[in-house]
């Protein structure tokens, strides 16, 4: 990929990134020392860490099988990709339909050298990469529509982001904008974290995570279902995502007892 070489020239390996400590979470490769020290250091405090996020990660294949079964959806955008973990987004969705689209935005350096892998998709269907920051919705609107037809159902993928974006950072009207240029049939996933279940252990992670820099906001189950507003739930509603259909669960390895923080939900625009 062009440029591939000066973006990992551009990646700072003396801090911790969230990225590479939530890949360091799922067992992946793409991490440095100083990633596995944060994520130590966190799960010293808060014990689940690792569960939310490999539960968070099962989330996501679910209700990618779900739409691709169930509700025929065959266009994808996954906004907040994050480092490419096999199984994908992309290779989820293309194993039932090989004629699936696929649109990843992120706007971090990191991913974007390891866009390659996220590109390797079935001959029949597409995936493509567009690098762009989530607060500019009509960017990505606009960049991903040389992809996706959206005169038709879109799943719009919002895993695991939308708590670094505060309220007054203008989270909500981001999501807003994104929905409403989505066609009825489309539909929302969305996780997101809270403090509804372990506040105090959430509430030292986020201080951890300030104390570097990144803002993270832990959302109540009203403040969640916000960004499903006028939105049909698939049951069973907005829950843990280690609750979001069990049953869709293919190849996941265990992730332990206790509460998994992040709500999950998927929500339908009416016909």
């Amino acid at each position: 990929m062009t440029g591939t070489e000066s973006t990992r020239d551009r990646i700072d390996t003396s801090k911790p990134h969230p990225a590479r400590v939530y890949d360091w979470y799922l067992g992946g490769k793409d991490n440095y020392p100083v990633d596995e020290q944060l994520g130590q250091h966190i799960m010293s405090i808060d014990p689940g860490a690792r569960r939310a996020a490999r539960g968070n990660r099962w989330f996501m294949q679910r209700a990618t099988r779900h739409l691709v079964r169930a509700a025929g959806i065959r266009q994808f955008l996954d906004i907040g990709t994050g480092i490419p973990t096999e199984p994908n987004l992309h290779q989820i969705a293309q194993i039932t339909a090989p004629d699936a689209r696929v649109v990843y935005v992120d706007n971090d350096p990191i991913v974007l050298a390891h866009a390659e892998a996220l590109l390797r998709g079935t001959p029949e269907g597409v995936t493509e990469y567009v690098q762009a920051d989530a607060r500019e919705p009509r960017k990505i609107l606009e960049e991903a529509g040389r992809v996706l037809d959206f005169d038709r159902p879109v799943a719009l993928s919002l895993i695991a982001l939308m708590h670094f974006i505060a309220d007054e950072a203008g989270a909500y009207e981001v999501v807003d904008t994104l929905v409403d240029a989505l066609a009825p049939g489309s539909c929302l996933v969305l996780s997101a974290m809270t403090a509804d279940f372990e506040p105090e252990n959430v509430r030292r992670g986020i201080e951890t995570y300030a104390k570097g820099g990144v803002t993270l906001v832990g959302r109540s189950h009203d403040e969640v279902s916000r960004f499903f507003k006028g939105l049909d739930l698939t049951e069973p509603g907005i829950v843990s995502v280690k609750d979001w259909h069990p049953d869709l669960a293919e190849g996941e390895t265990p992730i332990g007892d206790g509460p998994v923080s992040l709500y999950g939900g998927v929500g339908f625009k009416a016909w």
